[in-house]
């Protein structure tokens, strides 16, 4: 049986999970996952944290990709990190770079088991801050400038592919050669708040050919977490990886009230399989829950098992199908062959399932303007999780 068989029928521990420590951001990024923005008020507390991280040391999981949200305004970040290594549970965290300073950068180059992802939708703060907001470039930069010179080798750049940085890959390859870093790209998935910016920001069919050939030239540099195996279909050679959906198989999440999700890109009640609170923890909702259980059985691949692409695209990713309103053993939106674009134009607004938690500044979607973005308005804080996620904190925590 080869590995990636092995991969498909699960395994008794995820090879890495995603953990959203908080919903707290100071940014309002147009695609944000997770909508984040305020911090729920029944976030995992420290202790129930560690105890997380107790049951991943005994199940041996490789890594955890901790993300939010930032998490590095949670008051308690570095204390949960420092734990984590000292239980020998490796860790990645996602950051927008406002907590990387020089202090703590040399602190991060000195610590093993630690990985880090600084997101940049743009090589040029044109581009970037018009989805991640003003100011975000430069505090990337910054970020990145702090790990190289403290000596921190291969931190990652970490891309979400849309239609205006398509035409900047090459100059992500050669920022990340300049900062010593390694270049990773993922797609842009319509959950969260990128179900509102999806149509007008997801690469055109152009581009995702370009994205193919640019893959196949340096993929074995590239970083991808799996993001493009529907790309396959373009031609003969597949893409580098497993090109395969982990969901429930490989990987989940958690979030930070502790509900365990199949995926990082489909945080919505039909994948939902339990909470760490739950009894039996986080094992039990991994090796019991019936969604997991149901996602490791053999999938037949529906309309898409005849076609000669199938092996190589699985039908692509069941996180874009589901937001989009396509069936889950249908084509994937972005089907290369047209399918996908097909089964679109059946699906009405109203047939569309929308994300079932909104953590965000904001109420309503705010427009992508490349070169100008609206300054977003201050809101008038009514509750705890509605308060500034920076309020308490030092400029430079």
């Amino acid at each position: 049986m080869k590995l990636v068989d092995h991969f498909e029928h699960g395994l008794d521990a995820p090879i890495c999970l995603t953990w959203e420590l908080t919903y707290a951001c100071n940014l309002s990024c147009v695609h944000c996952l997770s909508a984040s923005g305020r911090r729920d008020p029944r976030e995992l507390t420290t202790a129930q944290c560690k105890t997380v991280i107790d049951e991943l040391q005994r199940l041996q999981v490789f890594y955890v990709n901790i993300g939010g949200g930032e998490p590095t305004v949670r008051p308690d970040f570095w204390e949960l990190l420092d734990y984590a290594i000292a239980h020998q549970v490796g860790v990645k965290f996602s950051t927008n770079g406002v907590r990387i300073t020089p202090e703590r950068a040399r602190r991060l180059a000195g610590t093993d088991y630690v990985d880090i992802q600084l997101s940049l939708d743009g090589a040029s703060a044109a581009v970037n801050d018009a989805v991640r907001g003003p100011g975000s470039y430069d505090t990337a930069v910054r970020a990145m400038r702090n790990l190289r010179d403290a000596g921190f080798r291969d931190f990652k750049i970490s891309v979400v592919m849309t239609r205006h940085n398509v035409p900047q890959l090459d100059d992500f390859a050669a920022m990340a050669q300049e900062y010593g870093a390694q270049l990773r790209i993922t797609r842009l998935r319509p959950a969260g708040r990128g179900a509102d910016v999806w149509h007008d920001l997801r690469p055109t069919v152009r581009q995702q050919s370009v994205l193919y050939e640019w893959l196949l030239a340096h993929g074995e540099k590239v970083l991808t977490g799996d993001s493009f195996f529907h790309l396959n279909a373009l031609g003969s050679t597949p893409l580098p990886g497993l090109n395969l959906c982990g969901a429930g198989r490989v990987v989940c999440l958690i979030d930070p009230v502790g509900d365990v999700y199949a995926c990082p890109f489909a945080i919505h009640s039909e994948f939902l399989a339990g909470n760490v609170l739950d009894e039996g923890g986080f094992t039990s909702v991994w090796r019991d829950s019936a969604l997991f259980t149901r996602l490791r059985n053999p999938q037949t691949g529906g309309a898409c098992a005849s076609c000669s692409a199938f092996d190589s695209c699985r039908g692509g990713c069941p996180a874009a199908k589901f937001f989009t309103g396509l069936p889950l053993d249908g084509p994937d939106p972005e089907c290369v062959r047209g399918n996908g674009a097909s089964a679109l134009s059946t699906v009405g607004a109203a047939d569309r399932p929308r994300p079932d938690k909104d953590h965000s500044h904001r109420r309503r979607p705010l427009p992508v303007t490349i070169g100008r973005r609206p300054p977003e308005p201050s809101p008038v804080p009514d509750r705890a999780c509605d308060t500034s996620p920076l309020a308490g904190f030092p400029p430079h925590g």
